[in-house]
Formats: structure tokens, C-alpha cells, sequence
């Protein structure tokens, strides 16, 4: 039996349940592809879980591996896979029962793709789940398209810095909430207007915004309402927004969760490889010390992402 190491906890708690364990190094089903791990990167999600604070993830469930992003090389092709071939560097985003933590994943085909070309593994691995994120919650919920206004919270973090880069990209007016140290680089990713939510009030910025992009949840959503225009749209990742309050200003408002999109993943590739998009990654840490990573994405101003390498 062939064995890998992987980064698994076996009860809930801080940062010390997170152990390195030797367990079987899975097998490519049926659509899948047997993906050699070089990097992964650290989301807030990994940290959630750790502590039992994601429901989808249960006390049954444990012990888990860690880790929803990876970045590397194929190593062998489940049945019914094309598009693939042995040695092929890809990336990808896993569901939350399946750990990119680990020397080895079994990655469903559907939900990889091929990694942007021009980039290391580190980068490539920055970008699925919170490239992802951005990228539905802009264009598919959002509907954002070019000529539009979004108003963009955290946008230098791990989905903003992408979420500002997509819109951007399509031609969208950017408004984006930072912390003053972040708002040069915010400019840099492509924002019209940075607001420093420490000395400014983004309502007193903002007016008739057709969609505002919450990933900060709490009174910034709450006092997000005000900026939208009628027929706008208040998209978040964190907290369902109320719906009497939508009905009442005529608006839309919804919370969803990102899933694996392989197609999606080619088309951010090619943004990347034209470099209308740039993952920007603040740390490294090796595979071992995933639960210092952790501490570090919760504790520590981060701008960016954080990636384990392995």
C-alpha cells in the first residue's frame, strides 16, 4: 500500500490539534486525476474548520485532511478523462471533505484545469478558490458587466485583491474599502477609487453602485444598503443579507458559496497569462507548519494570500 503525508486533524480545536499524519495515498476514480501536490494554499475556511465553526464539516466526518486549493503535476488519469495527460501542471479547487494538504489529491477533472502559464506553482496555487469566489460572485450573482459600479469590501485580501482585478478587467468603476497601508497597493490592482475605511465613511463616497461585494459581513453590510442603486445587487460571502430589507429598497441580495469550476479556472488562466490578473501571494510556509500558516491568515495583516509548499 503506498503512503503520503498529510496535514489532518482528528478533533476540533486551536492550532495544536493540527498534526502530520502518514495515511494511503488515494487512487484516481472514475473523472478524476491523481494530482502530485507542490503547493496549497491557506484559506480562512481551513482555520473555521479546525475549530468545528463550518457546519458542512462534523464531528463525524474527522479526522480530516486540510486545505481546499493545490497547485501541481498530473501523476495519473482516472477513467474518462480528457484534456489531461501525465505531467501536465494543473490547479484546482477541492469540496471540503477532500485535503489539498497532502503530498497527493484526487481531484475531480470537471473541477481542474490546466495552471497559468508564466507562473510557479506558489501562484498558481493563490488562485482557485479565492479566484473562484470573485468570479462567481461577481458575474454570475452579481451581474456585473463593463460601465457598472461595484463597490468592493476587503479589497486587498485573499478574494478581493482578484474581485478588483476582475472588474477591472471588464471595464467595471471600481470603489474598493481598505485599510490605509493597502491603498496604494488597491490602486495598483486596478481600483478607480480606494476609500480607507479608518478615516472615511464609504457612504459619504458612494452613490447609485449597481453592486456591492461584501466580504466583511457585519455593520459594513449593514450600512451597505444605502449606496445601492435601484435594481442593484448586494452580493456577500459571509452573512445572508435580509430579504425584507432587498424587498423594501428593490434590490437584490443573496449569500452563495464558490464550487470548483474547471472551465472557469481556463478562462482565469488566460487573464493571468495576460497578465490582466496577478495572484499576489504575502508568505510561504512549508507544508509541516500549516497550522502556523493558519494562525498567521487570522492573526496577522495579510494582503493577499498565504501558500504552503510541499
Amino acid at each position: 500500500m503506498a503512503t503520503m503525508k498529510a496535514v489532518r486533524i482528528h478533533r476540533f480545536g486551536e492550532a495544536d490539534v493540527v498534526q502530520v499524519d502518514e495515511i494511503e495515498t488515494p487512487v484516481a476514480g472514475d473523472g478524476e486525476i491523481l494530482v502530485r501536490v507542490r503547493a496549497a494554499s491557506v484559506i480562512p475556511v481551513d482555520y473555521k474548520i479546525r475549530r468545528g465553526q463550518y457546519p458542512p464539516v462534523r464531528q463525524e466526518m474527522l479526522p480530516i485532511t486540510q486545505g481546499r486549493d493545490f497547485a501541481g503535476t498530473v501523476e495519473a488519469l482516472g477513467k474518462g478523462v480528457d484534456g489531461f495527460r501525465q505531467g501536465m501542471v494543473v490547479y484546482g479547487m477541492l469540496p471540503p471533505e477532500r485535503g489539498a494538504f497532502a503530498e497527493f489529491v484526487a481531484a475531480k477533472a470537471a473541477g481542474t484545469a490546466p495552471a497559468p502559464q508564466g507562473q510557479d506553482y506558489v501562484q498558481a496555487a493563490a488562485v482557485p478558490l479565492a479566484a473562484l469566489t470573485a468570479w462567481q460572485g461577481l458575474f454570475e450573482h452579481g451581474g456585473l458587466k463593463a460601465g457598472r459600479h461595484v463597490l468592493i469590501h476587503g479589497g486587498a485580501g485573499g478574494v478581493g485583491h482578484f474581485a478588483v482585478q476582475f472588474a477591472h478587467a471588464i471595464g467595471a468603476t471600481v470603489l474598493a474599502t481598505v485599510s490605509g497601508q493597502d491603498a496604494d497597493f488597491a490602486r495598483e490592482l486596478g481600483a478607480d477609487r480606494v476609500i480607507d475605511y479608518k478615516v472615511e465613511r464609504f457612504e459619504d463616497v458612494a452613490r447609485d453602485i449597481d453592486l456591492v461585494y461584501d466580504l466583511i459581513a457585519g455593520q459594513t453590510q449593514e450600512r451597505s444598503w444605502s449606496v445601492l442603486k435601484q435594481g442593484g445587487c448586494l452580493v456577500s460571502t459571509l452573512t445572508e443579507p435580509s430579504q425584507e430589507e432587498a424587498v423594501r429598497r428593490r434590490v437584490r441580495a443573496l449569500r452563495y458559496t464558490a464550487r470548483p469550476d474547471g472551465a472557469q479556472l481556463a478562462e482565469i488562466a488566460r487573464l493571468i497569462e495576460q497578465r490582466k490578473v496577478r495572484p499576489v501571494v504575502d508568505t510561504t510556509f512549508p507544508m509541516a507548519e500549516a497550522a502556523t500558516a493558519q494562525d498567521h491568515l487570522e492573526k496577522q495583516h495579510v494582503r493577499g494570500k498565504v501558500v504552503l509548499t510541499c
